[in-house]
């Protein structure tokens, strides 16, 4: 399978595995069309870091999966839609929230994945955490590796610089042996911190936080990390509660000297509740993935009181609304080249 990311062309092969009978609904997935014969059994990995470049066309979304019954309704709506789609868990969705586990994660992901719409990705691993402690990270990230997700994300942005490329060039030398992409992130896409943030508006025009051109050419250069998460304006959501998210956008003319610093594929974290002419100009300059978490999260949250059905059928709703209104439907064919 031949997937493109940000102008890089990936090759995922899948190795045979047995994967579990998929239980569609039918208000997802009518007539329950061509589904258990691609479940995709993460025993697949990626087997070449960069085999070739085009030009990137569309922008990459990832969907955190806070809650384990959401995650079938995400791959429901990039079927329905005809978008290529990452699933993902960072390690505060089973800290915190309620995705158990890692292998929770990808045995759920082996029950409903769907190898022509998804790939499973690791989120962020952080080398300290939101409450300020230290992690073991390459011991998770080793994990997740084994049990076959198809890209991992090693955070370091807490530490000093020194540090957060010590620690992203070990990563990439465990998982490049392994045939697997490597996220990183420089600088502080803030939200997840515990206490209040300042005002919005003092972040945004100080640049709080940012991601320094100068810092991201060194980083890239000595880590060899495959995609960089940048901080130009967004947020993440408030990790507990049902709060309305900061409106936030993004500094355009930043992430253009980033892009031009850097020149790898640049991930937008804290996706949710960015007007949608800042995120479609962003991916002219740079950004190739795009992650949406806080507002499907909501919505599930939101609906839960009724029933777990009723939660799934919000989320579903509210993938394909995103979707549609980023202009994704039908770019497939964009990212998946055996499509």
């Amino acid at each position: 399978m031949w997937l493109c990311f940000g102008g890089l062309i990936y090759n995922v092969d899948s190795h045979e595995g047995q994967t579990a009978e998929t239980a569609w609904k039918h208000e997802m997935n009518p007539g329950n069309r061509e589904v258990a014969e691609h479940s995709l059994s993460t025993s697949s990995i990626t087997t070449g870091i960069q085999v070739g470049v085009r030009p990137a066309e569309t922008v990459i979304p990832a969907f955190n999966i806070p809650y384990l019954p959401m995650m079938e309704p995400v791959v429901a709506a990039l079927r329905e839609t005809d978008c290529f789609g990452m699933i993902a868990v960072a390690r505060l969705e089973w800290i915190k929230f309620e995705a158990r586990s890692l292998r929770a994660v990808q045995q759920e992901y082996e029950r409903v994945g769907d190898e022509r719409y998804t790939w499973l990705h690791l989120d962020h691993i952080p080398a300290i955490d939101e409450d300020n402690l230290r992690v073991d990270f390459e011991a998770e990230i080793r994990e997740a590796i084994g049990l076959g997700y198809q890209s991992v994300m090693v955070d370091g942005s807490r530490l000093p610089l020194e540090e957060n490329i010590q620690a992203t060039r070990k990563i990439t030398a465990i998982a490049h042996a392994a045939g697997i992409p490597v996220e990183a992130e420089l600088g502080a896409v803030l939200g997840h911190e515990a206490g209040p943030l300042p005002p919005y508006e003092e972040l945004f025009a100080t640049g709080q936080g940012f991601t320094s051109p100068e810092e991201a050419k060194r980083f890239v250069a000595e880590t060899e990390v495959d995609w960089l998460s940048v901080a130009v304006g967004s947020v993440h959501g408030a990790l507990m509660g049902r709060c309305q998210k900061v409106e936030a956008r993004l500094d355009l003319a930043h992430l253009q000297r980033i892009h031009e610093a850097t020149r790898i594929p640049l991930v937008l974290h804290g996706g949710s509740g960015i007007k949608k002419e800042y995120i479609l100009e962003a991916t002219r300059r740079g950004i190739a993935k795009i992650n949406i978490g806080t507002v499907i999260r909501q919505a599930y949250q939101a609906a839960l009181p009724i029933s777990v059905v009723s939660a799934q059928q919000a989320v579903h709703n509210t993938t394909v609304s995103i979707l549609r209104e980023l202009r994704l439907q039908g770019s497939r064919k964009l990212v998946h080249l055996d499509s």
